[in-house]
């Protein structure tokens, strides 16, 4: 079971922590403020009240074996991100992600050992400009350089046509990672050469983010 520190429960620290707990994660949920803790204690593996700038807490809870820490601290007062990446990095974790509150302050996180930097409003924000820019497209995530994983209802122009006969590759540069019909819950992935699109399917594709947008206009 991957193991999971989610340090900071705000809105968005409380709603990731949950959501990894949901993913099969091991989450330690860690936040100053009793009432945040209290309130994701039955949610998570472990919920601890401590300081995020205290490096002798958080290594006494924290390990290297840990598997992932997420710095989900406000955006007002920069200074416990900073510090609290710091001492996770003096600890010996290998992946430390922080939400930072502009360009400068996400700079700072990577040279003091965040090897990953979250704008949640931004993120969110692009992701909803790319659905309602291109309503077809159902999810979009990120990797890394502008490559994206999208979810995108099966555009007109391949429905009734097999993989092979679309050839994607060739024609956008994109690879078919996964079919879903439109009454099934899961998709199906790695689906074979000679699979025909229907037209209530819907696609998990991945490629450039200009070249899947080009795809889910293939009407």
């Amino acid at each position: 079971m991957k193991q999971v520190v989610v340090i900071g429960l705000g809105q968005f620290g409380t709603h990731l922590a949950r959501a990894l707990v949901k993913m099969g994660c091991e989450v330690l949920a860690i936040d100053i403020n009793e009432a945040r803790v209290d309130s994701v204690r039955d949610d998570v593996h472990r919920a601890l009240i401590g300081d995020a700038r205290d490096f002798e807490m958080l290594s006494s809870v924290v390990t290297p074996s840990v598997d992932d820490a997420v710095i989900c601290l406000g955006e007002t007062n920069l200074e416990p991100s900073i510090l609290c990446a710091l001492a996770l990095k003096r600890i010996g974790l290998k992946s430390i992600r922080s939400t930072a509150a502009n360009d400068d302050h996400a700079q700072i996180l990577a040279a003091v050992g965040a090897t990953e930097t979250i704008f949640p409003e931004r993120d969110a924000a692009e992701r909803t400009a790319r659905r309602v820019a291109n309503p077809d497209i159902r999810d979009m995530f990120s990797l890394s350089e502008d490559f994206r994983i999208m979810e995108v209802a099966a555009p007109r122009k391949t429905h009734g046509k097999t993989l092979a006969a679309l050839d994607l590759r060739a024609k956008f540069d994109l690879l078919v990672l996964a079919v879903r019909a439109g009454s099934e819950e899961h998709f199906r992935f790695l689906p074979a050469a000679d699979k025909v699109i229907q037209p209530n399917e819907t696609l998990m594709v991945f490629g450039r983010e200009l070249d899947l947008a080009r795809f889910a206009g293939y009407d």
